[in-house]
């Protein structure tokens, strides 16, 4: 058992917290994480993972950056639903960056699995994008990441990981729902000072 291993699931956990929480320290956890399973989908190559544990790298400093740049704290704790004008641009993001990603990992890598690979950090680019932005719907994406996940890390032999991974699936359902008390009570709030956003 790999100690970088059991290291990342440690950190996963706390973070995985920390979303659930709304909290802010989410965010420098998020930094410091992807740099262990950089190291740990390397040595075992899953090589789509390991760029997508890059991504996050810096979409953590990008995320800190959204959920602090307002001045009003309120503004700070708004979570919303994903805007529709969105869906449609998501979806065929996803088509695109899958299609190329496995392009990627059939023709240049020895990925054993590049289509099982592209479609979970594909998937996450997109979740990851909407955490940052706070879209309650982030949930249901990393749903689908991380049962995924847990089929290919078992089939890789990475045992904590897909363990993780398996909580990871199911707190997601605990977080949309503790999110949307949140969203609710935010709505409640901003009606009880006069606002007409909703």
């Amino acid at each position: 058992m790999d100690i970088f291993e059991l290291i990342g699931v440690a950190v996963g956990l706390l973070y995985l917290y920390l979303e659930y929480k709304a909290n802010i320290w989410l965010w420098p956890v998020g930094v410091i994480m992807p740099i262990v399973y950089i190291y740990i989908f390397y040595e075992n190559k899953f090589y789509a993972d390991m760029g997508i544990y890059i991504y996050y790298f810096f979409a953590s400093i990008y995320g800190w950056y959204v959920w602090t740049r307002s001045t009003k704290q309120a503004d700070r704790d708004k979570i919303a639903h994903t805007p529709y004008k969105y869906i449609t641009k998501l979806i065929a993001l996803f088509a695109v960056i899958f299609v190329v990603i496995a392009f990627i990992l059939v023709r240049f890598t020895d990925s054993p699995v590049p289509y099982g690979d592209s479609f979970t950090t594909t998937l996450s680019i997109l979740a990851m994008w909407m955490l940052a932005h706070k879209y309650i719907e982030q949930w249901w994406l990393w749903i689908a990441v991380n049962v995924a996940s847990t089929g290919l890390y078992f089939w890789k032999g990475l045992y904590p990981t897909a363990l993780l991974f398996i909580v990871y699936s199911i707190i997601p359902f605990f977080g949309y729902f503790k999110w949307k008390k949140m969203m609710v009570e935010q709505e409640l709030a901003d009606k009880a000072l006069g606002y007409n956003d909703y």
